[in-house]
């Protein structure tokens, strides 16, 4: 699992499998430890491509080419 994959999807199926070894307790104390640190290490990575992507998304492109930050406090579409 220590392996590094830039693919969203792989990180967090390596997550996920982490987190089922976890619950089901069936790993040593120090197994578990490092599966640990190695989920959190994944969990901030994917957090970071999110937020990345949600930044990406969350423009606004006017008429002519110009972006703008889409606020998540007005619903309001804007003026076109």
């Amino acid at each position: 699992m220590a392996t590094k994959k830039n693919n969203f999807e792989a990180q967090l199926a390596d997550l996920q499998k982490i987190v089922t070894n976890l619950e089901n307790g069936n790993v040593p104390l120090e197994d578990a430890l490092e599966q640990f640190q190695t989920g959190v290490k994944i969990s901030r990575n994917l957090n970071k491509t999110l937020t990345e992507a949600e930044q990406t998304v969350a423009k606004l492109i006017d008429s002519d080419g110009a972006e703008h930050p889409l606020d998540p406090n007005n619903a309001n579409a804007p003026e076109e």
